[in-house]
């Protein structure tokens, strides 16, 4: 799991989001599944559906399922 505590955060620049900020609103987390999904050929519906199906926490564990290996979240 790619979900971290946000004093984990090494002093170097990858794919990594605060969710402690406003990069951690559950639109904005929508909009960079979108993007991500769109870069790699998914089907973002299939996706969007799955994140919107319970809550935040779902929300974002359904996020790291799919874009986990190269987007941290930060707690």
């Amino acid at each position: 799991m790619a979900i971290k505590k946000l004093s984990e955060r090494p002093n170097r620049r990858t794919h990594e989001i605060d969710l402690s900020g406003p990069d951690g609103n559950a639109y904005v987390l929508l909009g960079y599944a979108k993007g991500y999904a769109q870069q790699l050929d998914m089907d973002f519906s299939i996706i969007q559906k799955e994140m919107e199906s319970s809550d935040y926490e779902n929300l974002i564990k359904t996020f790291d399922k799919y874009f986990g290996s190269f987007v941290t979240l930060y707690k």
